[in-house]
């Protein structure tokens, strides 16, 4: 089935297997390596990108539902090559990665949840992003870095 797709403010045209998943399409058919697949049933939170705008597991989504769509990936995020957007600086500044395998899911997520909610508290961070997990146990300083970059001071 032919779709397109709007990825990374780029149209793209790609005949799809119809039930193949937004994930894999990034992946294997763009070549956008930086949606990660954790686990396959949308328990973990690594390959969520943003549909439209709003925060989506791509594991959950066929590729086919895209069809018209908008989709903003990790590599997408950035305003360059050479500037991080805000949440990236914010997650180095503050050590909100350890293996970094979470890392690209848990910046898109954290997006979303500051356009929803420019000044979280800490419990709304935490529960906000807790549909991503991170396997190494670095949540302190990812709520640290999210809140960081709405302005807040975590010193």
């Amino acid at each position: 089935m032919e779709i397109s797709v709007t990825v990374n403010n780029a149209t793209r045209v790609t005949d799809v297997e119809p039930r193949s998943l937004l994930v894999y399409y990034l992946r294997e058919e763009l070549g956008l390596t930086g949606t990660n697949v954790g686990c396959d049933t949308s328990s973990c939170g690594a390959c969520t990108v943003h549909l439209n705008g709003e925060s989506v597991k791509a594991c959950t989504m066929l590729a086919v539902q895209a069809d018209g769509q908008e989709v903003t990936t990790i590599e997408g995020l950035a305003p360059s090559a050479e500037q991080l957007h805000p949440m990236q600086e914010s997650f180095r500044e503050h050590h909100g990665l350890q293996c970094g395998y979470c890392t690209p899911g848990m910046v898109m997520a954290a997006c979303s949840l500051l356009e929803e909610n420019s000044a979280p508290t800490e419990a709304e961070v935490r529960e906000g992003l807790e549909g991503n997990l991170c396997r190494c146990t670095g949540y302190h300083n990812i709520v640290k870095a999210v809140l960081a970059c709405s302005g807040q001071d975590v010193s």
